[in-house]
């Protein structure tokens, strides 16, 4: 997007210092997807955006400019789900440092902000994070073109069987024959098909779940850091929800 964009659909994912007064800001817009706004004057102390410009904040947003850098130029509040649980709030902190390590910048995904809306309310809602965290790493996968169904081989395009093992590739899905080389294996084909109808309550489900999602997310990461696993680690020793 260039020019000038008048009352844009946004939520916040991070801000950070710039210059002496600013700050920049890296929003999840509907239309533009992941944008960097620079908000001048908005680290000053008299500011009304340093209040504004909070992590999961919607708004609707003015900018202008044709550089890759847009300036803010006017915010309008929205009501949003507040985060206000630790588990939520670290959930919350971490799907936002997905987005913005792993979307290209100025490139749409209206669906996953659809997703990542519902997200942050179910978030704001539950006790039960892992399920919730599973389903968006899902869609942001699907949304990067690395979407697989749990019950199908994609090497023989069969149906999983209950009664076999499989194995698990970033760039191939579920694959029967764990002979090549796959990042996991041993991946019992009766817990596959009750994740493809949508089991995640199960303890052995949810254990498979993430391995298999920790793999594909490091996978999109492709290398570059995931800060927001740390704040799991330090809370309850090893993550049970990243």
């Amino acid at each position: 997007m260039s020019g000038s964009v008048s009352q844009e659909p946004v939520y916040v994912l991070h801000r950070r210092p710039y210059r002496e007064t600013s700050l920049l800001v890296d929003v999840f817009s509907l239309n533009a997807g992941r944008m960097t706004l620079v908000a001048r004057g908005g680290n000053s102390a008299k500011s009304p955006l340093k209040a504004q410009l909070q992590p999961f904040q919607p708004l609707l947003v003015d900018w202008q400019g044709r550089s890759d850098l847009k300036t803010l130029t006017q915010t309008d509040i929205r009501h949003g789900p507040r985060l206000v649980r630790t588990g939520a709030l670290y959930s919350g902190l971490y799907i936002n440092e997905l987005l913005q390590r792993i979307l290209p910048p100025g490139d749409p995904y209206p669906d996953l902000f659809g997703t990542y809306i519902e997200t942050l309310y179910s978030l704001s809602e539950t006790d039960e994070i892992e399920p919730v965290l599973r389903r968006f790493e899902r869609a942001l996968a699907e949304a990067m073109g690395f979407g697989f169904e749990w019950g199908q081989a994609t090497d023989t395009g069969q149906t999983v069987e209950p009664s076999l093992d499989y194995g698990y590739d970033p760039e191939q899905g579920i694959v029967s024959s764990v002979l090549q080389d796959v990042r996991l294996r041993k991946l019992p084909g009766n817990v596959l098909l009750q994740l493809e109808a949508g089991d995640l309550d199960s303890p052995v489900c949810r254990r498979l779940a993430k391995r298999v999602m920790r793999v594909l997310v490091d996978h999109l990461l492709q290398g570059r850091p995931l800060h927001s696993r740390n704040l799991f680690s330090h809370s309850r020793g090893e993550s049970h929800e990243s």
